[in-house]
């Protein structure tokens, strides 16, 4: 039994990653608090890389007034190019590791492109201080309009709130915990993919209400990031014990309901758990940047508001950053684990 679990341990889950994995996360951490987003974008960079090279070709490509079956042809034939774009980027990451390996250094800066943690924090504790003091421009928000692809320009202040709380949950499964998730089993080739994959459903999916474009990019991302996502939405529920008022119980409550919850395009799990876990409403309709209407789910406890202010911001950057360290830990732990099992 020993041999079969030493073989799957070191086939499926490297521990010798573990440290890179941590590592690459505190970076992300705390240089993106530091140096903010770039051009206005919090996501991950490699999300960026692959909005350069295979965006604009897509957004000529999906045209709303195009046939569903159309679309679906030139969205599955865009999304395979997009991944196979995504796993040589990826491969040859993984070779300039072997080639270049500065004693890990060079492993943990390639898997940090595939991260994003601080940069996140920052647009929020911008958006934060701007409604803290009733001043709420453009530039309070910009950040989070431009990395969740919606227009808030005529938005109200409970709506940019509201989407910016739900950006910090989605962030932390799509660029934390689901990218280092395909890392541990599969190296740099599996996070670039993985994440690769997501930056298309981001780019063209519209949150599940594509006309067909994003259809593909949004399936398979879901398969990937199923059990990741999973594991997110624990986290995010867990941390609601150490976040001032926050709810624990009633957030993992939410988690097995699984009907009454975000759909998996609009926030999944970690949506749901963060919903419940602040006793808020979250989600509703947004428009995205082409001015197409997109209309979310209402997610959280009944009757909870949806009226969202500057301290509620505040226990969502808390929560997000509780969930952060919990991965952290369960990572130490993996270590740990793996270490006594197996040495």
């Amino acid at each position: 039994m020993i041999d079969f679990l030493s073989h799957m341990h070191f086939t499926y889950l490297n521990s010798d990653r573990i440290p890179v994995a941590m590592l690459a996360l505190a970076i992300t951490a705390a240089a993106g608090v530091v140096t903010g987003p770039s051009h206005g974008n919090a996501n991950p960079a490699l999300w960026a890389l692959m909005e350069r090279l295979i965006g604009g070709i897509g957004g000529r490509l999906d045209r709303r007034e195009r046939t569903a079956r159309d679309l679906l042809t030139r969205g599955f034939a865009t999304t395979i190019v997009g991944l196979l774009l995504a796993a040589a980027i990826g491969f040859a990451a993984d070779g300039a590791r072997q080639a270049w390996p500065m004693r890990g250094i060079t492993e943990i800066l390639l898997l940090s492109f595939t991260l994003a943690g601080g940069t996140v924090w920052y647009a929020l504790l911008k958006l934060y201080f701007a409604l803290q003091k009733g001043k709420l421009s453009k530039g309070a928000y910009y950040t989070i309009a431009r990395s969740l692809r919606v227009d808030l320009a005529n938005a109200d202040d409970y709506t940019i709130t509201r989407i910016g709380m739900g950006f910090a949950a989605r962030s932390f499964d799509k660029a934390v915990v689901s990218p280092v998730f395909w890392y541990l089993l599969m190296g740099l080739p599996g996070a670039y993919i993985y994440a690769g994959l997501v930056a298309l459903a981001w780019r063209f999916g519209r949150e599940g209400f594509t006309k067909g474009f994003g259809k593909t990019a949004l399936a398979l991302e879901r398969l990937l990031g199923f059990v990741p996502g999973l594991l997110a939405g624990v986290l995010m529920a867990l941390a609601g014990l150490f976040t001032p008022t926050g709810g624990m119980t009633r957030a993992l409550a939410a988690l097995l309901q699984y009907k009454k919850g975000a759909p998996y395009a609009e926030g999944g799990l970690p949506l749901t758990a963060m919903a419940n876990a602040l006793d808020v409403s979250l989600g509703g309709p947004v428009t995205d940047l082409d001015g197409s209407t997109i209309k979310r789910h209402w997610i959280g406890p009944e009757g909870a508001t949806a009226q969202l202010e500057a301290g509620h911001l505040r226990r969502a950057l808390y929560i997000s950053l509780m969930a952060y360290l919990l991965f952290m830990a369960s990572l130490m732990g993996a270590a740990v684990w793996g270490a006594r099992l197996f040495h």
